[in-house]
């Protein structure tokens, strides 16, 4: 989790491995225990070591629900509080109270609606999406390549088209998204595309299908680091990279209830004359509209914006509410109070966020780290098919890898939280493909037990994703509003860019084995294994370095920085990168 450290707090000569914020001046402040002299009484400040992410943490006697939870931030000092006070227009100024204290019960209370209130909806809207761009795997089980007259070329060249739209369109909807706030643009998303998924019923050929592919994708981009920039506004960054590993959970789980949907609704084969995959599209794109259109009314633009016409006249929170949630944020990371959320990206703030080369490795990583199982993931019910399977088992077939993925992704969330190793727990991953890709190298599984392929090619596609660690990483390394909405939206292109390259990697040449294909994906996995590595001595390297010149500095010295310096973000000789 992030910290923020004060000037009576003393410096941290061996900050945590998580992106950090330090402000301190004085090393001997600690040792005379300045911090509980300076503050006046009732406004005593919460005790680090109490700060518990999970809920099972919480329990026992020895937790105090009542005692004080408000951490110590760089605004318990005037000297400091006067560098980082939020903007004239920021839409939470109003609720903006240094001198406010809250118990951990009032938090964690708080965190709960926040989580009745956003997050259950904005899983909702994220199972849509994944809804409408994987119910490809479905119709191509249903036989959509012979019904239109396609070759498997045909289908990698469509899923290369949709991910290069994709990948063009995540910058500029985060653009649009900051300008106009993600509360009115991710509806407008959701509406827009769930039309054109919902007109797939009329496809007539290679055309249309490569058409729609394009303009699937050209909506859709952006909607993930849109909705994760929307969630920064009522989350801290642990709590937020671990909702995001649920929010990514739940995307599993909509691929399940895409396997039951598509199990039911591909029975529909024959309707009305119609292939049953064209039914499939038809309805679950109906689907999104609803939920795209409630979507309007569902969203508040910030923390205390929550009132209208379907929320109610006072809003989803009491004036107490906005004061914890506004304040309990801002004290964490301070750069949430440096632009309003209807506030655009001007092209310089665009091109300085860009620039950041100290964020390169996390898109490195996001370009690659995908790659050694997107082919597989395409290709499954396609592979499960020439196994021998029929078109529902199929479907069913595919439930297990997908739950046992959701499990995995969530357990290497949880450990990554807990140690904050997060390059370790991406290269855990990695590892955790090597042998399957190469047992799928060695062996034709079209000539062993149909079960046994099924089992291989599940345990791979069971592998624990690092996604949802990687994007709170991305998002700490930011340390920005302005970079981390542009970092988030570079990072999701890298991805994009990287499931076009995976798109590529299983050719019609290379079939059915695909030996060649999973040669390759082997060398890439070694390859990804030395970047995050690599990324790993980075930033300890750029955190050492940073730790030499802070802790050379006098007290006058490091107050003449924080008072004179031009560094912003993530370059501020007082930041830590998380590793």
């Amino acid at each position: 989790m992030s910290h923020v450290v004060s000037v009576n707090a003393g410096a941290a000569s061996s900050p945590p491995s998580s992106g950090v914020l330090l402000s301190s001046l004085d090393d001997d402040a600690k040792k005379a225990d300045v911090t509980t002299q300076a503050i006046p009484v009732g406004q005593e400040l919460g005790d680090p070591n109490l700060v518990k992410p999970f809920w099972w943490q919480r329990r026992g006697r020895s937790f105090d629900l009542d005692a004080i939870a408000t951490q110590l931030s760089v605004f318990d000092d005037p000297e400091t509080a006067k560098h980082y006070q939020p903007r004239a227009d920021w839409e939470n100024l109003h609720r903006f109270d240094p001198s406010a204290r809250w118990t951990w019960r009032e938090e964690f209370k708080l965190i709960r609606k926040i989580d009745y209130r956003i997050m259950i909806f904005a899983c909702v809207m994220v199972q849509c999406l994944e809804l409408d761009r994987a119910n490809i795997g479905q119709a191509v089980s249903d036989n959509l390549l012979g019904d239109l007259n396609m070759t498997t070329g045909d289908y990698n060249l469509g899923n290369t088209v949709f991910y290069l739209s994709f990948l063009c369109a995540e910058l500029p909807s985060q653009l649009v998204s900051k300008w106009i706030g993600p509360d009115r643009w991710i509806p407008t998303q959701m509406t827009l595309w769930s039309i054109v998924a919902s007109s797939q019923f009329w496809l007539s050929g290679r055309n249309s299908f490569l058409a729609t592919r394009a303009i699937l994708g050209i909506l859709q981009g952006g909607f993930i680091p849109d909705i994760i920039l929307y969630l920064s506004y009522f989350y801290k960054h642990g709590e937020l990279t671990l909702r995001l590993g649920i929010w990514w959970t739940l995307m599993e789980v909509a691929d399940i209830i895409a396997s039951f949907l598509g199990a039911g609704l591909l029975h529909l084969r024959g309707a009305e004359g119609r292939a049953g995959w064209r039914w499939l599209f038809l309805i679950e794109g109906m689907i999104t509209l609803l939920i795209g259109i409630a979507a309007f009314a569902m969203m508040p633009p910030s923390p205390t914006q929550t009132a209208n016409w379907i929320r109610g006249k006072k809003g989803w929170f009491t004036e107490r509410e906005e004061t914890i949630m506004v304040n309990r944020s801002i004290r964490e990371d301070p750069s949430k109070g440096t632009m309003h959320n209807r506030q655009p990206i001007t092209p310089k703030l665009l091109w300085t966020s860009l620039k950041d080369y100290d964020l390169w490795p996390m898109y490195a990583i996001g370009l690659t780290f995908f790659i050694p199982y997107t082919p597989t993931y395409y290709y499954m019910t396609l592979e499960l098919k020439s196994l021998g399977f029929g078109t529902i088992k199929t479907n069913l077939l595919v439930i297990p890898s997908t739950f046992l993925n959701m499990c995995n992704m969530m357990a290497i969330t949880y450990i990554a939280e807990i140690t904050q190793q997060f390059s370790f727990c991406g290269l855990f991953g990695q590892i955790w493909g090597i042998p399957f890709l190469i047992y799928l190298y060695v062996v034709d599984i079209h000539t062993i037990n149909p079960w046994v392929g099924w089992l291989i090619v599940t345990l791979l596609m069971s592998y624990p994703s690092n996604h949802a660690v990687q994007v709170g990483w991305c998002s700490r390394n930011s340390n920005s509003v302005r970079t981390r909405t542009v970092s988030a939206a570079a990072y999701n292109m890298f991805c994009q860019a990287g499931s076009i390259i995976s798109a590529q990697i299983y050719r019609p040449d290379d079939a059915p084995r695909y030996r060649r294909g999973n040669r390759n994906l082997i060398i890439i996995t070694i390859m990804n294994s030395v970047i995050y590595l690599s990324t790993k001595a980075y930033y300890v390297l750029r955190n050492r370095s940073r730790d030499k010149k802070w802790n050379a500095m006098t007290v006058a010295e490091r107050r003449h920085y924080l008072e004179t310096t031009t560094d912003q973000g993530n370059k501020r000789l007082d930041f830590r990168f998380g590793s």
